[in-house]
């Protein structure tokens, strides 16, 4: 009987993880459609960040009754999440989106593993096992395909150090969740940074250093022109609030071990929506390169899978990472995200 109500709990968190990895996967075309129609990737930001915070608030505060003595030691962590793993990743990922293909941002983004881990090695001067360093010479590889270098048609540059900027932001994230464990409720802990980011984004907009601007008329998506409130309600309320309750439950019930592989699959979840609703997709060349980024990432994951459970592990080491947001998607919890 026990085994199987762990198999259906199981399979009910791979269905939460994918439909998780799906509805963050959205993010990136809807998002376009707005900077298309004339929105700044700060107002994307802003409004996503800012209408998830005063929706997640509600709940948030319910889940807390009784323990608000533990907010004392987690204002901090839910300010640096806020700022950093949040609005800053998202302003990152919304700025590469505006000048390159929503997929291929996404796959720049995902090379924070690949950074951590060279990060781990200069800190710690502890050399990766073989296959960490076989899934970082893959990415690599990939990397160089998907930024078409092989080819007289270049990814634009600016797009790419926004993507990586993004990708670092993400790295933060992952190291914040890993000093996170057992601070505050993982829906807490978000409905909180949500709350921190969309202050830092405000704040960044008042002192001029972030542009805002949108339009309210029609976007192209879908193939026709629809009203804007459309994408803004989709990334926010699907590709935020819905997209991170499900990346909870799903990492609740497989583990943030195995929930970080699946959420690997909003890559292809991203690619799928960005061309059935703007018609983006990214050339044959940078698919490729997108598999041997996700393949690389898989090598370094089981890596960490293969790693003694004992073995004392650094403060910023992949193995004390939990699973991927964007954030595209949450602490303990795998998505980012965007």
């Amino acid at each position: 009987m026990l085994s199987r109500l762990s198999e259906n709990r199981s399979a009910s968190g791979l269905v939460f993880a994918l439909l998780s990895a799906a509805t963050f996967g959205i993010s990136g075309p809807l998002g376009k459609s707005l900077l298309e129609a004339g929105w700044t990737p700060g107002s994307v930001v802003g409004s996503r960040i800012g209408l998830a915070a005063l929706i997640m608030a509600i709940p948030a505060v319910w889940v807390m009754r009784g323990q608000w003595s533990r907010l004392r030691g987690g204002v901090a962590l839910m300010a640096a999440y806020g700022s950093v793993a949040i609005a800053l990743c998202q302003f990152f990922y919304f700025n590469a989106v505006a000048r390159m293909s929503p997929p291929v941002a996404l796959m720049l983004e995902y090379l924070a593993p690949i950074i951590l881990v060279g990060w781990v090695w200069l800190r710690t001067q502890r050399r990766p096992g073989a296959l960490t360093i076989g899934g970082t010479v893959v990415a690599m590889l990939g990397l160089v395909l998907v930024l078409n270098l092989l080819t007289a048609q270049q990814v634009d540059p600016i797009g790419v150090l926004w993507g990586i900027a993004a990708a670092v932001c993400l790295a933060v994230y992952f190291v914040l969740s890993a000093k996170s464990d057992g601070v505050l409720p993982p829906f807490v802990t978000v409905a909180g940074g949500m709350v921190f980011g969309a202050i830092t984004i405000g704040v960044l907009a008042l002192v001029g250093l972030l542009p805002v601007a949108a339009t309210f008329g029609s976007v192209d998506l879908l193939g026709t022109g629809l009203p804007w409130i459309v994408p803004l309600a989709g990334i926010t309320l699907v590709a935020a609030v819905l997209a991170y309750t499900l990346g909870i439950i799903g990492t609740q019930r497989l583990g943030s071990k195995v929930a970080s592989f699946v959420s690997l699959t909003e890559v292809l979840f991203s690619v799928i929506a960005s061309w059935i609703m703007i018609g983006d997709v990214p050339g044959p060349l940078q698919f490729v390169g997108g598999a041997l980024i996700v393949g690389g990432v898989v090598m370094v994951r089981t890596d960490e899978l293969r790693s003694p459970a004992a073995e004392a592990v650094p403060d910023f080491a992949p193995e004390a990472l939990p699973a991927a947001e964007p954030a595209t998607g949450a602490l303990p919890i795998v998505e980012r995200r965007a």
